[in-house]
């Protein structure tokens, strides 16, 4: 049985891969300034006096990025499963059915793996 391969063409694979790229590397700088104003603050407050409700805000805040760091864990690996896929010459094919995904969807979220109704049956799954 031979491999299915994507029928996207090489200038929008180009487009693709550079997108993808900014992207991953966005999401990188994004985490390397949230955790050197992570480290100033900590720095800041070291010797202040705490209250509970700063502590209570502190939690509240470390919850959220934790679950906005999650997501971006999520999308570098679907950034670096797209960027394999481009190399595998797969890129735009369902990594669930194999597929095409449609471009249009490719072009709003160049690191989808499935196509829409894939993607919102795995979300409702979870």
């Amino acid at each position: 049985m031979t491999k299915p391969t994507s029928r996207v063409d090489q200038a929008f694979l180009a487009r693709q891969k550079r997108r993808l790229t900014e992207l991953r590397q966005q999401i990188l700088r994004v985490r390397r300034g949230e955790e050197g104003e992570e480290a100033s603050a900590n720095a800041e407050t070291h010797d202040q006096a705490r209250e509970f409700e700063d502590d209570a805000q502190k939690l509240t805040t470390l919850e959220l990025e934790g679950n906005l760091e999650a997501a971006d864990d999520d999308r570098l690996s679907n950034i670096e499963r797209a960027l394999q896929k481009i190399a595998d010459g797969t890129y735009g094919l369902s990594d669930a059915s194999g597929t095409p995904i449609p471009i249009e969807r490719l072009e709003v979220a160049p690191e989808a793996l499935y196509t829409l109704a894939e993607q919102e049956s795995r979300d409702a799954a979870r």
